[in-house]
């Protein structure tokens, strides 16, 4: 594969610095000083990780949980909301609770959220199963920038990580589902950076399961055109509820390793899929936002 974007350790700040720097989830100088929103309107996933618990509610601080759950329509009217209570936000995204590629969901809120704030930078997160078929719609929906998350590309490891992926009717299971689902991220990387999408990538770290492939991961998405790798430790739950996370040692190695490759963005806060604000700034505003709760999740 060819890294179309050419991305190493220099060219997020040379090629994209008129965007990152305004992207707090992509820039550490941004960090602190931009805001972003994350809009919850993905209803459903197409994978199980098995260290993800999808929920709603107003407690917790995780990937994966909001409030509520919007519509495209209503999406639109947080972001008039959120502006007014945060005219520091440069960036509207879309990262759960399901995945934002899973439904339509995602790309139409983000459709209309363009037209109406052409201004602000759209970002979406996936977990890339989707995202070669997708990839012109979400360019024309005004997209920037898209997370992808890649935990492994050894299909032994990735199966202990997802239990299984839903594929246009299909249900996969253990190394085929595994084998499908890198080969699916790595098209869609490579595709969505060719059309100018700046890619981040990011990677759980799991002790004793994928840390001595955090260097694979990186290496190989760089090639695809992936340009900043973020590296966040593992939140035991679900059926890794009893693993440890990685300690500051194990997480210092990893991003060493990945750094060889990639740009490494240090500054993750893990957030709700509801978050609004400044991140960094131990605020976040989005219970003036999401009033309401709604109590089930799907998957599939």
């Amino acid at each position: 594969m060819v890294n179309a974007a050419a991305a190493g350790p220099g060219n997020v700040a040379d090629q994209f610095a008129h965007l990152v720097k305004r992207h707090p989830c992509f820039s550490g100088e941004a960090h602190g000083k931009f805001g972003r929103l994350h809009l919850p309107v993905s209803p459903a996933c197409n994978i199980q990780c098995r260290f993800c618990k999808r929920g709603f509610n107003k407690w917790e601080k995780r990937p994966g949980v909001s409030r509520n759950l919007l519509t495209p329509v209503e999406a639109v009217q947080i972001v008039e909301r959120a502006l007014e209570l945060c005219p520091a936000i440069t960036v509207v995204g879309i990262a759960g609770p399901g995945d934002t590629l899973a439904t339509d969901h995602a790309l139409e809120t983000l459709e209309l959220v363009h037209r109406q704030f052409p201004h602000l930078i759209k970002c979406l997160s996936t977990n890339g199963l989707m995202l070669r078929e997708k990839a012109e719609r979400i360019v024309a929906a005004g997209v920037k920038t898209v997370t992808v998350t890649v935990n492994a590309l050894n299909p032994r490891v990735l199966q202990s990580i997802c239990s299984y992926i839903f594929y246009n009717g299909q249900y996969m299971t253990g190394e085929i589902a595994a084998r499908w689902l890198i080969l699916a991220q790595l098209a869609g990387i490579e595709k969505i950076a060719r059309l100018g999408v700046v890619v981040k990538i990011n990677t759980v770290l799991i002790p004793g399961i994928n840390d001595r492939y955090i260097e694979e991961v990186a290496r190989t998405t760089a090639q695809a055109g992936a340009s900043l790798i973020n590296i966040i430790p593992l939140l035991p739950q679900y059926e890794m509820e009893n693993r440890r996370p990685p300690d500051c040692s194990e997480l210092n190695t990893a991003r060493a390793a990945a750094a060889k490759h990639l740009p490494v963005f240090r500054h993750c806060q893990q957030c709700r899929a509801d978050a609004c604000g400044i991140p960094g700034s131990g605020v976040d505003l989005a219970a003036k936002l999401y009033p309401q709760q709604v109590p089930t999740f799907s998957h599939g």
